[in-house]
């Protein structure tokens, strides 16, 4: 079940990708609305056994990277915080992929249009269930794949070209900070893994860092690079031009980003949070 919510949206992506011309608009529809509603489902149960019986769960798959000392695992961890995530991901997009089937009835491209939202909602699920900030990171970099594959589905239009690479641009400076604070932990911690940073904080409350010549804090350089990253995410602070653009594409789309960019952030600050209340 743990590791069936993160597939069903890869099946129904490659369904809707691979297949689109073979299954047609309806099979593609009914494909990934299943996929997308027992993602919901078993997120409802995971809910049920973590957040309420308090039995957390860790699942390691396998190495993904090893030098020397450093190992990082593809492997996710299951905890309160994660499951509220799973619940409001998965609601959420089983809605918009409902609510797409006769939004997009009009268009011949449905197919495709359906597998850019199951694998919208795949990276999502990744983000929120990594057990390591790079994980977090793969999933964070999905997640603005999808959204310029989305903004540039009428691809033949130049205005959505443009909306599309303004909005990739844009996002990579909320992407600079999230990958130096991810650099400052590594750095200072030698682990990514959440569990072995959130255990090691209380060891590296009082250390300072040099950044640029600029000496702070480990802890605040770190939230402070975690919150930038969020906000850049987050369309908020002078960040925001892209996201009337994003209207070039489907309107529906708005709604999207504005749901799973808000869940973006939450995650992180809470994340973040974690390291700054140890």
């Amino acid at each position: 079940m743990y590791l069936n919510i993160l597939f069903l949206p890869l099946i129904s992506f490659f369904s809707g990708s691979v297949f689109g011309r073979f299954l047609g608009p309806k099979g593609v529809g009914f494909i990934t609305v299943f996929c997308i509603f027992f993602c919901f489902i078993f997120s409802i149960s995971i809910f049920y056994e973590i957040a309420i019986a308090n039995s957390c769960c860790s699942l390691k798959l396998f190495s993904w990277i090893s030098v020397e000392l450093t190992d990082i695992f593809w492997g996710f961890y299951y905890d309160s915080l994660t499951c509220v995530m799973l619940v409001v991901v998965t609601s959420v997009s089983c809605l918009v992929h409902l609510y797409s089937i006769e939004y997009m009835s009009h268009d011949p491209h449905i197919p495709r249009f359906m597998s850019y939202l199951s694998l919208f909602t795949f990276f999502m699920l990744i983000l929120v269930t990594s057990d390591n900030f790079v994980g977090l990171f793969v999933g964070w970099e999905g997640v603005g794949l999808c959204s310029f594959l989305l903004i540039n589905f009428w691809f033949t239009r130049l205005q959505a070209n443009k909306a599309a690479i303004k909005a990739m641009i844009i996002n990579r400076i909320g992407d600079f900070c999230l990958v130096m604070g991810i650099l400052v932990i590594f750095i200072c911690f030698k682990t990514v893994n959440f569990c072995s940073v959130f255990a090691l904080v209380q060891e590296f409350k009082n250390y300072t860092f040099y950044f640029f010549c600029l000496k702070g804090g480990i802890i605040e350089i770190i939230c402070i690079f975690f919150f930038l990253g969020a906000i850049g995410k987050s369309a908020q602070l002078g960040l925001h031009t892209w996201l009337p653009d994003a209207m070039e594409g489907e309107y529906l789309l708005n709604f999207i980003f504005i749901i799973f960019y808000i869940t973006n952030k939450s995650h992180l600050k809470w994340r973040k949070n974690s390291v700054g209340d140890c």
